[in-house]
């Protein structure tokens, strides 16, 4: 256990995995669950003295309105996935970080993320400059106020669409941009990392959206000797797809394609149903295969926004391949599970080990943590078990 608590400030905090989360973190700290679901929890990661659960403070942005209590309560009243009573334990702890919560920004975050916002809470009008300036300052209050020694940035926001106009590789053409929204390329969650980087924060992208990705960015978390991860949560489908298509490459069986559809009723898909954000997110389910593959089948990706489903997320895969003779076989599989459920021990995980390698002095993109991401920074390998592997050899390194 380490000495001192750290701080983890979540963009969308109102959200389903944030709500999920602290209802977990609420669990865990009154010894009321098993760290089922928590890599963190098993060896040789249990060795690292990684930071504790009651060690971790609780903070962050949203544009929405709302409490966090009923946002959580969300979970068993439209997907039955969080019991009453684990919901009603947490009921102090959501009252707790209520306090430390402050709106977010709606530059550069689309419309269809942009109609979700509270208008009269959020900055209707300001820079990316002004944003970035007051998300800072947000951030540092919380940390200043908690007596924190370090804070790590996570962003669990819905998904943006993609940058409208390229995004420079030099942060020095950017720079003078930030005065004017309607030039800046920067999306929100840019703006989100450079606030974090400003204020000396570790930052992990759990989302699709660009983040700390663009490489101007990246070069600003290298000069600020920032520790970051991304981006968007490897979670379902993508898990399978990365595990599956390695046994294909090495019994050398030839897939000649793979057609995926997803459907989901939380509120990322409700964001995703618009095709400038869904746009995003195929594109990071739909690139690893011919990466482990070392060819590209034929693919097809589908998300679809089906209300009734709440947080469960269904999504059935049709695999088309060709053995010897060059017979051609089928393989299908169903993956149902819940959104939330299984991002949430996730980004507690990424906070404790990105926590723990900024402790080590550790900084830019942590490429050993691609085992947790659909597009890791900082590494082209894609095969699940491989990706396992590169964690392991970084934490035995670590364990003290």
């Amino acid at each position: 256990m380490s000495d001192n608590r750290i701080g983890l400030w979540l963009i969308g905090a109102k959200g389903g995995i944030s709500t999920t989360l602290m209802t977990g973190l609420a669990a865990l700290r009154r010894d009321a669950m098993e760290p089922v679901g928590l890599v963190t929890e098993t060896a040789p990661f249990t060795g690292l003295s990684l930071v504790g659960f009651g060690e971790i403070v609780v903070g962050g942005h949203d544009i929405r309105s709302g409490n966090l209590f009923d946002e959580a309560r969300r979970m068993w009243v439209e997907s039955r996935a969080i019991t009453p009573e684990m919901l009603d334990g947490a009921a102090g702890y959501f009252s707790e970080v209520e306090s430390r919560l402050r709106p977010g920004t709606i530059v550069a975050t689309g419309d269809r993320i942009r109609s979700l916002a509270d208008m009269a809470s959020v900055a209707v009008v300001e820079t990316p400059r002004d944003a970035i300036a007051r998300i800072r300052a947000d951030i540092e209050a919380f940390q200043k106020a908690e007596g924190l020694a370090h804070v790590i940035v996570v962003n669990v926001a819905s998904t943006e669409p993609p940058p409208s106009r390229p995004i420079p590789k030099d942060f020095a053409e950017i720079e003078p941009l930030l005065d004017d929204a309607a030039q800046c390329p920067l999306p929100a969650s840019s703006l989100y990392f450079l606030a974090a980087a400003e204020a000396g924060c570790s930052y992990v992208n759990f989302t699709p959206s660009a983040g700390s990705t663009p490489e101007a960015l990246q070069e600003v978390a290298r000069e600020r000797r920032i520790a970051h991860a991304g981006c968007d949560g490897k979670t379902g489908e993508t898990l399978l797809k990365s595990v599956l298509a390695p046994m294909f490459a090495a019994r050398n069986l030839e897939v000649m394609s793979w057609v995926g559809h997803n459907i989901f009723g939380n509120m990322d898909g409700m964001v995703l149903d618009d095709p400038r954000n869904k746009a995003a997110k195929v594109r990071s389910k739909d690139h690893l295969l011919a990466s482990i593959l070392g060819y590209p089948p034929q693919t097809h990706v589908s998300i679809e926004y089906i209300k009734s489903l709440g947080d469960w997320k269904t999504a059935w895969d049709h695999i088309h391949f060709r053995g010897f003779l060059d017979t051609p076989m089928t393989m299908q599989f169903t993956w149902q599970g819940c959104d939330s459920i299984l991002a949430a021990p996730l980004v507690l995980d990424l906070v404790r080990l990105i926590e723990r390698a900024h402790r080590a002095g550790e900084y830019g993109a942590m490429d050993w943590l691609a085992c947790f991401f659909k597009s890791p920074l900082g590494v082209t390998e894609q095969d699940f078990a491989k990706q396992v592997a590169m964690l392991h050899a970084w934490a035995v390194k670590h364990v003290a």
